[in-house]
């Protein structure tokens, strides 16, 4: 995450989705260390088949199902 959108403290996070874990988790670091993780959108219940930036700073992911989805990541932080 290289924007803003998201606060400071997701500014430098790496957000990663798993197929087969269903799972979409945010690994925040300190240099190389990872320092913490945070699961993201845990009701999903969907494969993550990809997670973007877009060029507005929102991330997108797309999820891998007959009827999958493209979702924007929204959040109440400043």
């Amino acid at each position: 995450v290289s924007s803003s959108r998201y606060g400071a403290d997701w500014e430098g996070s790496l957000v990663v989705g798993a197929l087969k874990s269903r799972m979409l988790e945010r690994l925040k670091f300190d240099g190389d260390r990872l320092v913490a993780h945070e699961k993201l959108l845990p009701g999903l219940g969907q494969r993550v088949r990809d997670v973007r930036q877009g060029p507005d700073g929102w991330l997108y992911v797309l999820t891998d199902a007959p009827d999958g989805q493209l979702l924007r990541l929204t959040t109440t932080a400043p």
